[in-house]
Order: C-alpha cells, then sequence, then structure tokens
C-alpha cells in the first residue's frame, strides 16, 4: 500500500488513479493520520459484496459450537420490541 498526505494526493491525483486502476491501494493521510483509502472499483466492489448477514454468521457459528448453544443470546432478542 502506498502512503500519501493529502496535499501530494491533490497534486497528483491523476497519477495515483491510474496507480490504483493498476492494483496499488493508496492510503491518504492527514497530519500524518491515515484517513481514506483509494481503490480500483474492481477491488472495492470485490471488497463490499458477498458481506455475510450478522444473524446468519452467528447461527453458522452456534451450530459449529454446540457447546455454546446454552450461552447464546437469539438474534431476535437484539431487536427492539414494539
Amino acid at each position: 500500500m502506498k502512503r500519501v498526505s493529502i496535499a501530494e494526493a491533490r497534486n497528483n491525483f491523476t497519477g495515483l488513479v491510474h496507480a490504483a486502476e493498476a492494483g496499488v491501494a493508496i492510503e491518504l493521510t492527514r497530519h500524518g493520520k491515515p484517513i481514506a483509502v483509494l481503490l480500483a472499483l474492481g477491488e472495492y466492489e470485490r471488497l463490499s459484496e458477498g458481506r455475510p448477514d450478522f444473524r446468519k454468521a452467528y447461527r453458522d457459528f452456534l451450530r459449529r459450537n454446540p457447546d455454546l448453544r446454552d450461552h447464546a443470546v437469539e438474534p431476535e432478542e437484539w431487536l427492539p420490541r414494539g
């Protein structure tokens, strides 16, 4: 991952976009602290798709770990009632 300040990114935006298109993730910083990442669209889509549903993942976890079932909280209990 390449690390670039916002000021540098502003001055070289086109070059950074080309780098991102080529597969380089660009970490943008402000005062030396990371605040954002510039990625190619394909990489963003890959990371965004297929995020598991938490309730399904939790139930799958409990199915694989039946000894924890007695201590489990049912997902329905997480939602406000009313």
